[in-house]
């Protein structure tokens, strides 16, 4: 996590790899000697300030591509995240971007995941859909305002959900671990949980915990999305330039989400790994 400067952009130019193409130019605003990237500082399992999640090591993975150093700017991801970073020109590029956003120009996907289902393994439970009938009377938790908890709603579960915040100072709270850590001490019978999330968590408590990547829901609400780099809106050679780096990562990105527990789909929304 690096935040030293190279000596000038000539030559960062000649350490790129070959098959490479320059450093996009694009707006004057964005630095040539760095890979500056706008990150939460205390959200795994997707970034943190020691560097630990999984989007610090894809942002030293571009950076390496071109020969600079990551230099981060800290926000926590809350509203008014790419307003206050990217929006602000204290970065060029958010590492984890849904397709559903308007804030920002989106690279080429470099992963697709799905919410998931968590519950203990010795709970009998088998449920592989949210409106399993072996989840009737079940605490499930939740995130409000997640498509999930719009699921859960229209199945006529909300009696029985266990909500936790959507929006937080993570640096205070997580909710996403939270909510994965009742479920292991039986506090809530189950939880649902974006993909990532859930894998990760959840591997923190051995095999204790079966994650079942909602790829079986009927429902009308979206649980599966696309995730992509973020940068600036007519930032156009730049986001060509990070599709390029991308495309020949792409074997090591999914190893890397892999290796996080991230539940990843094909283009057919079929798993491509499963914890």
């Amino acid at each position: 996590m690096g935040a030293a400067r190279a000596a000038g952009i000539a030559a960062i130019l000649g350490g790129m790899l070959a098959s490479l193409p320059a450093l996009a130019t694009g707006p004057s605003v964005r630095d040539p000697t760095a890979l500056r990237v706008c990150a939460d500082p205390s959200s795994l399992p997707f970034s943190n300030t020691a560097g630990e999640g999984f989007e610090n090591k894809l942002a030293e993975m571009v950076a390496a591509e071109f020969g600079v150093p990551v230099r981060y700017a800290w926000y926590p991801q809350s509203v008014g995240f790419v307003r206050n970073t990217l929006g602000a020109l204290r970065c060029d590029v958010i590492m984890g971007m849904t397709t559903a956003s308007e804030l920002v120009q989106n690279t080429n996907p470099y992963y697709r995941s799905v919410y998931a289902l968590v519950y203990r393994r010795d709970s009998g439970l088998s449920a592989r859909a949210l409106g399993d009938q072996q989840l009737d009377g079940k605490r499930i938790g939740v995130i409000a305002g997640t498509p999930p908890a719009s699921q859960l709603a229209a199945l006529g579960r909300l009696a029985s959900l266990q909500p936790y915040h959507l929006v937080v100072d993570t640096r205070a709270e997580s909710p996403g671990r939270q909510m994965i850590d009742d479920v292991a001490e039986g506090k809530t019978d189950a939880a649902v949980a974006w993909g990532p999330v859930a894998g990760y968590f959840a591997k923190r408590h051995g095999d204790a915990l079966k994650v079942v990547p909602l790829t079986a829901e009927t429902g009308g609400v979206r649980l599966d999305f696309r995730v992509t780099l973020g940068v600036r809106n007519g930032d156009d050679e730049w986001k060509k330039t990070l599709n390029t780096v991308l495309a020949k990562l792409q074997p090591r990105i999914d190893a890397l989400l892999t290796g996080y527990g991230v539940p990843l789909l094909d283009e057919a929304a079929e798993l491509s790994h499963t914890q």
